[in-house]
């Protein structure tokens, strides 16, 4: 994908990022660096092409294989940085049937190239690489490889890999900023089971020694940490899907036993896949297909094979985040991951410290859904009831450079924090478009923070930049203060970052009002000082009041 102009808006950011977790900076390490930056190692050439092809040895947790790293010289360079995560180790490195040296730096490999590259040319090396890949002790959030075994004794075998990096278990240029163009994958699994990943099937090839191959083709861009495999006592079944896109090919891949739950529980894809294409656009891999796998732990975005645990249940392993009762009309797993296809496999950040984009349009994707079903109360009902999990513990854009993100309010905060730009906007034709734009104007792009602001500001017509910074870069909740005395209702907004103006509705005696506070105190004559005040709750924001 195009990275050229990701370096303005890089230094734009660190720059306009909050000044205390700019200082916060001598906790990272020279490994954070070299993972999260773009390093002259790195910027040097751009992603076209990988094949991942490796064999799995269940019986002793062992991985073996190679990655074919094709790709565009962008300027002349000779070192190229590749990241591997120890206990696995590169084993040779080969370009045009010539061995290669590699110096290591803890995880991040530098190769050394003997042929000179020249600026449009397109080449290719080959990765080898083996040993026993992290073991996952709590996936997907720590990540790495899952081992486990089935109700039969069967192995189940998953990766995940999110945050710590797709890194922990293949090689590959493990920074967000660069997604390949397309990719084969291959895995060699012994024959009792099938191995699942992105994409398409498009061959399984039988040896004898008892083990088979599964090729898998995709065809669209994919983030490192989106590739996965998934290995298990699977069976299959499918359905055709009518969308935006044509005919989609849905398969559903689980254990044999879960057959019967999962063809219920399933009925909820085509569902979601409506619900979505209606308020974010066509489905963004129909060459690639949709698919549902059954894995030993609670899921993952990963691209067009969405990784499934949540034990056939409605709700987060049966229970309703919002506590409203709305939440068990769904399937999160089903629903949410799913819904990263638009906002993390399309739409995707170019540096981990904006990973809100991800998970606060995805999080806000789950009321959408119940919107589109259930209606807008429902919605609004739900995504408010998810605040109680907000902590404001600290800002939800992380540190740049160093593959940090920030606070886990990028759920539920960021959530409600775009239900406030909605009834900001006030108008759901208009903020419908404005979402459906997002993906099209970003299709299969990597994107910034300050490019999905701009982009929110301009379509809105509204200057947003003061909101995005209190809830995207501050840790406080804005206070409507306010006063009534000698029928006068006097206003502004505390608890704010400086020149907050964002307009509000409020509810005077029953009647709606809208108001437009800032940090300064406006007076609005009222009939009466006995009167009640309430805040619209559509907008994340609290009362206080004041004599």
């Amino acid at each position: 994908m195009k990275i050229y102009k990701f370096f303005y808006l890089l230094l734009f950011a660190l720059f306009f990022n909050n000044i205390s977790l700019i200082a916060q900076n001598d906790k990272f390490t020279k490994q954070d660096t070299l993972r999260g930056s773009i390093t002259p190692e790195r910027v040097w050439w751009n992603l076209k092409y990988y094949h991942l092809d490796i064999q799995v040895f269940p019986k002793t947790k062992f991985i073996k294989g190679k990655n074919t790293v094709k790709y565009t010289v962008l300027k002349p360079y000779n070192t190229l940085q590749i990241d591997l995560q120890a206990p696995l180790k590169i084993t040779k490195v080969v370009q045009n049937n010539k061995q290669l040296k590699v110096v290591s730096e803890g995880n991040a490999h530098h190769i050394h190239l003997l042929e000179e590259q020249k600026k449009g040319s397109v080449n290719s090396i080959d990765i080898y690489y083996e040993g026993k890949p992290q073991e996952a002790k709590n996936a997907p959030w720590d990540g790495g490889f899952s081992w486990k075994k089935d109700k039969n004794g069967n192995d189940f075998i998953a990766t995940s890999c999110q945050g710590l990096g797709a890194s922990v278990w293949w090689p590959n240029k493990d920074h967000m900023y660069d997604e390949v163009e397309n990719m084969d994958i291959s895995v060699r699994v012994p024959s009792n089971l099938m191995n699942i990943s992105n994409g398409e099937l498009v061959e399984t090839e039988i040896h004898k020694d008892n083990t088979t191959t599964y090729h898998w083709s995709v065809k669209n861009p994919i983030n490192n940490y989106g590739v996965n495999l998934n290995i298990g006592d699977y069976v299959h079944f499918s359905e055709e899907f009518k969308g935006e896109g044509g005919q989609l090919n849905m398969n559903y891949y689980v254990l044999s036993y879960n057959l019967d739950k999962a063809k219920k529980q399933f009925k909820q894809a085509p569902k979601m896949m409506k619900a979505f294409e209606h308020w974010f656009g066509k489905y963004p891999f129909y060459e690639d297909g949709f698919k549902l796998v059954e894995v030993p732990y609670l899921g993952m975005e990963h691209q067009s094979s969405v990784t499934y645990g949540n034990k056939f249940k409605n709700g987060y392993l049966g229970r309703d985040l919002s506590g409203t009762g709305w939440g068990l009309k769904f399937d999160f797993i089903i629903i949410h991951e799913s819904g990263h296809e638009w906002f993390a496999n399309n739409i995707t950040y170019k540096d981990a410290a904006d990973m809100w984009i991800h998970e606060s349009f995805t999080a806000y994707s789950e009321s959408l859904y119940l919107n589109y079903y259930f209606g807008k109360k429902a919605a609004s009902e739900y995504v408010i009831g998810t605040r109680k999990s907000i902590k404001n513990d600290k800002p939800i854009i992380g540190v740049y450079g160093v593959n940090n993100t920030g606070s886990g309010d990028m759920y539920y905060k960021g959530a409600n924090m775009l239900h406030t730009i909605r009834y900001l906007i006030d108008n759901d034709k208009k903020w419908r478009t404005i979402l459906r734009g997002i993906n099209k104007k970003f299709w299969h792009k990597t994107v910034t923070t300050q490019q999905i602001e701009n982009y929110l500001s301009n379509k809105t017509k509204i200057d947003l930049s003061k909101v995005f910074d209190q809830y995207l870069r501050d840790i406080r909740i804005p206070e409507f203060t306010y006063s009534i005395k000698n029928n006068e209702l006097k206003y502004k907004w505390t608890n704010v970052v400086s020149g907050f103006n964002m307009p509000v509705k409020i509810y005077i005696n029953g009647v709606a009002k809208d108001l437009k506070p800032t940090t300064d105190w406006k007076i609005k004559k009222v009939k009466t000082s006995n009167i009640q005040l309430k805040i619209d709750e559509n907008y994340f924001v609290v009362a206080k009041q004041t004599e």
